[in-house]
């Protein structure tokens, strides 16, 4: 076993872009969960735009069981679960969801990046879209948010900004805080959220967490972004506030762990400490997926 290979055991993927879904994938969760094998990685959690993950991984129950990374699951709250749905979070919650995504492609900002067919992936069949809104015309969250954040609560389960705004985030989030929810992240601030780093520090301050995804910053990947640029993020933000995760398995992109391995060893080579690479590949995602309650 390589150094790097040691350096990365017990890794834990929070953005795992696995199939079945609308938008054609690489790997079925069971084969996602089987690449983290390689690393000997602790669990994934398994993310679609479309529907609640939870069920997919029940119906894959016996495969998965045949695995020792574990995979988790949760519901995003686009138009197709019926938007900012409390039912629909608490039954994914309490058939074993770890997660809740406020809108990512339903929400304004990433409609406004990113309309379809213009830099995401295209469904394989028509699925019918609207935007999903959270505020009312008065600017302020509207009653379900606050139903959801209950059951985010009650799970202990993990709150993500989805792909909104900053301002949204910091909105979502300042409630979240004062309603009781403890772990909270922001994915890819610097991709569709167009968050500055000062804007994230002040998350960080309400208990967030800042999550940069390796697949953007992988010189065999899709966007082929320098890891320098990631570095600047992790020191200025700080990697005990930082998480690491892949945002892959879509068709045509390289299997997680293989982008892992690239870029955690650019990052190395850039002078990062192998405890800060651990803390923010292991311990951080960890705790925001609850394994060790």
């Amino acid at each position: 076993m390589t150094a790097l290979v040691r350096v990365l055991r017990g890794a834990v993927d929070l953005h795992c872009h696995s199939g079945p879904s609308p938008f054609p994938r690489e790997l079925t969760h069971v084969e996602a969960a089987e690449d983290g094998d390689r690393l000997e990685m602790r669990a994934i959690l398994v993310k679609s735009h479309h529907h609640i993950t939870v069920m997919d991984l029940l119906a894959m129950r016996d495969g998965l069981a045949k695995v020792g990374t574990r995979a988790f699951g949760g519901i995003a709250l686009n138009s197709q679960v019926g938007g900012i749905n409390p039912y629909a979070v608490a039954m994914a919650l309490r058939m074993g969801g770890r997660a809740v995504w406020f809108p990512t492609f339903s929400s304004g900002r990433h409609i406004a990046c990113h309309p379809e067919g213009d830099g995401f992936p295209t469904t394989a069949v028509p699925v019918p879209s609207t935007q999903v809104d959270f505020t009312d015309d008065a600017g302020e969250l509207i009653p379900e948010v606050y139903e959801v954040l209950d059951y985010v609560i009650e799970a202990g389960a993990l709150l993500s900004g989805g792909h909104n705004t900053p301002e949204l985030i910091t909105q979502l989030f300042t409630a979240a805080r004062e309603r009781g929810v403890r772990r909270m992240v922001i994915n890819h601030p610097n991709f569709v959220i167009g968050a500055e780093p000062e804007q994230c520090l002040e998350l960080v301050g309400l208990g967030a967490y800042v999550e940069h995804e390796w697949g953007m910053y992988d010189p065999e990947g899709y966007r082929k972004w320098d890891p320098k640029q990631l570095m600047d993020w992790i020191e200025r933000i700080g990697p005990e506030h930082t998480v690491l995760a892949s945002d892959l398995g879509q068709a045509g992109r390289p299997r997680p762990v293989d982008a892992l391995l690239r870029v955690a060893a650019a990052l190395l080579d850039l002078g990062l400490p192998e405890r800060d690479l651990q803390r923010m590949v292991r311990d951080n995602p960890s705790f925001l997926l609850g394994l060790d309650d």
